[in-house]
């Protein structure tokens, strides 16, 4: 399904004339995304979207969203496998990642004790267990927006998203963006320039994710 949707969506963008098409969102394909529940969402919002196999195919796009489930280790060691390292750190279009792929672009995992990106100078930690919180940190939970982001506009305090992750990323007054607490205060979404993360899964969190996704695609 995703090669499908990738070569009509491949075919639309390469008929017009500079080769992108506005507000057309480019997933990278790397093996370790949420890609099915993603691109659900897309389709019915009615976002364009793609598949980036290879580097030449950023080219056709202006929006690119970095997925990811799983183990963050693992997620960055895949994206190295791929080769397209160097170019998304050199974008300079809006980029989101979402759960793992927000945790790519942090420094530093817990998970595994793996170099990430580096492109957002905060570090991915575990949830430490507690009585009180079971860990990973599953189901809906109320977020802070701050720093007045773009990515969150229409979005209040006290909005439920859709979370499932054992680690976090350590709250920054400077590039947190979204704000939770799970036994502690944690970076719900962060932003540095072009480079925006989000730890829950908008795709899965009912009309506030679907905002957020159009947001991010009218950036």
């Amino acid at each position: 399904m995703s090669d499908i949707n990738s070569e009509n969506q491949h075919s639309d963008a390469i008929s017009h004339s500079n080769g992108i098409v506005e507000g057309f969102i480019g997933i990278i394909n790397y093996g370790a995304g949420n890609i099915f529940s993603l691109t659900a969402a897309l389709e019915r919002l009615g976002l364009k979207f793609g598949m980036i196999n290879q580097e030449s195919d950023f080219d056709l796009y202006d929006r690119i969203i970095i997925p990811g489930v799983g183990h963050a280790g693992t997620a960055m060691k895949k994206l190295v496998d791929s080769g397209l390292v160097p170019k998304i750190k050199s974008l300079t279009k809006p980029v989101l990642g979402i759960c793992v792929g927000m945790q790519l672009i942090t420094d530093f995992s817990e998970e595994g004790n793996y170099d990430m990106l580096g492109i957002i100078p905060v570090k991915t930690l575990r949830f430490q267990e507690a009585v009180s919180k079971k860990v990973p940190h599953m189901g809906w939970n109320q977020i802070d927006v701050a720093n007045s982001s773009p990515l969150f506009s229409g979005i209040v305090d006290g909005t439920y998203f859709y979370f499932v992750h054992s680690y976090f990323i350590e709250f920054n007054t400077k590039f947190t963006i979204a704000l939770c607490d799970y036994g502690n205060k944690f970076s719900a979404a962060i932003q540095s320039d072009n480079f925006y993360g989000v730890q829950f899964h908008p795709e899965k969190s009912g009309e506030a994710g679907e905002l957020l996704l159009k947001n991010f695609a009218h950036l």
